[in-house]
């Protein structure tokens, strides 16, 4: 991660590092669910703290971010409070995911990858959930939200839904 991406994320407190950190083995097997811990706190992976992840479990910083950078489910740029979720998948698709991702696009302001400037969301368009029966599918936080309508997007942002 450049030196000055790094310089744009909010401060983490390394003290709850530590302590996720403490409740692992300090062990390379380890490594996954210390950045799962990390990644469900912060909603991103912070730089320190993958260094420190690096410097307890006696890594190279490059397997860590290596790691950090090669699951979807990771993120090493801060993410909003929410994150929106839309299915692009084949069945999700056909039954227009893509009108649910301009809808989410309008009224937020934000393209997939794009966090809203008071950091409260976060849009993200994902290959496939495995809920075709339910597509199109929206994923606001944990909860999926199936046969959605443009329509319904204002409602999922909201929290309420369809």
């Amino acid at each position: 991660m450049s030196l000055a991406v790094a310089s744009q994320q909010p401060p983490v407190d390394l003290a709850e590092v530590d302590a996720l950190l403490a409740s692992h083995p300090r062990v390379e097997a380890s490594l996954i669910q210390v950045l799962q811990d990390i990644n469900k706190k912060y909603n991103y992976l912070p730089c320190v703290a993958l260094e420190r992840v690096a410097a307890t479990l006696g890594l190279p910083i490059a397997k860590v971010f290596s790691v950090a950078t090669f699951y979807k489910a990771f993120s090493v740029k801060p993410r909003g409070k929410v994150i929106i979720r839309v299915c692009v998948g084949t069945a999700c698709h056909i039954r227009g995911a893509p009108l649910l991702v301009d809808e989410v696009t309008r009224r937020l302001g934000i393209t997939s990858g794009e966090t809203t400037k008071d950091m409260g969301f976060t849009l993200e368009t994902v290959n496939c959930v495995g809920a075709c029966a339910m597509a199109p599918v929206v994923i606001r936080g944990a909860k999926h939200h199936g046969s959605v309508a443009p329509s319904d997007v204002a409602g999922i942002i909201q929290g309420k839904g369809p």
